[in-house]
């Protein structure tokens, strides 16, 4: 072989070992794909971070919640596998485990979900409160202590690129209560979010709320009204 043709097969592994590493990479992203239904629309959207991932259906008009499920991922073969901790559809489906075949191509990344779907990912928004975190303990009553992490029943709020979603349920039993999720903005104390779905309650799509937070250490706290106009302290700790 001459050193010409050496240097060229060295080169072509060298490209083909970076499109396997690209296509392998995953997130941190918030991707979206969206399918017209008639007069509706379908939207999958998938958030994940370094460790965990969140996918969630929902219809837009009239708004409608369709699923969600989501847990700790690993990569393995430009597949995503999942280990789930939730999934509203259990119920159904006795889903705990699920892989999902993904590639890069020209239009985003390309997973093969109920078909193939071109997912894009949205703009990338770093804010104060990103992160996973779990529900700890109300402001009124800590006298009673704070909800252990290891406790299998959680409420989890996922904060990442403007987008959030919270999803209350039980890892051990796969019980599943609620999640909702939108889009927000948290800067100088002032937590916002605009309600994109909502699964206990439809109708509350739309809907715009302000609170306030301030983070110590890894806790953040909380403060305003809920989405009833019920007043509002809580703690949430970082996972």
């Amino acid at each position: 072989m001459t050193l010409i043709n050496r240097n060229i097969l060295l080169l072509s592994l060298v490209l083909i070992g970076s499109c396997y590493t690209i296509m392998a990479q995953l997130g941190p992203d918030v991707y979206k794909y969206e399918e017209k239904l008639g007069d509706n629309h379908m939207v999958y959207q998938f958030m994940i971070n370094n460790q965990y991932a969140i996918l969630s259906v929902y219809k837009t008009s009239p708004p409608e919640f369709v699923k969600t499920l989501g847990g700790f991922y690993k990569i393995n073969n430009d597949t995503l596998e999942m280990q789930l901790e939730f999934n509203s559809n259990f119920g159904k489906d006795s889903l705990m485990q699920l892989r999902i075949p993904f590639a890069q191509t020209d239009r985003g990344i390309q997973f093969r979900l109920e078909g193939l779907k071109d997912f894009k990912a949205t703009p990338k928004m770093k804010q104060d409160l990103d992160g996973e975190w779990l529900f700890a303990a109300r402001t009124a009553d800590l006298d009673k202590g704070r909800r252990d992490a290891k406790n299998p029943r959680k409420t989890l709020k996922f904060l990442l690129d403007g987008h959030f979603q919270w999803i209350a349920y039980n890892s051990d039993t796969f019980e599943f209560f609620g999640t909702g999720g939108g889009t927000f903005t948290s800067k100088n104390g002032r937590y916002r979010e605009s309600i994109e779905f909502f699964s206990r309650d439809n109708s509350r799509v739309g809907q715009k709320l302000g609170f306030g937070y301030e983070l110590r250490g890894n806790d953040w706290f909380h403060t305003g009204k809920s989405s009833k106009g019920d007043p509002l302290g809580e703690i949430w700790s970082k996972r």
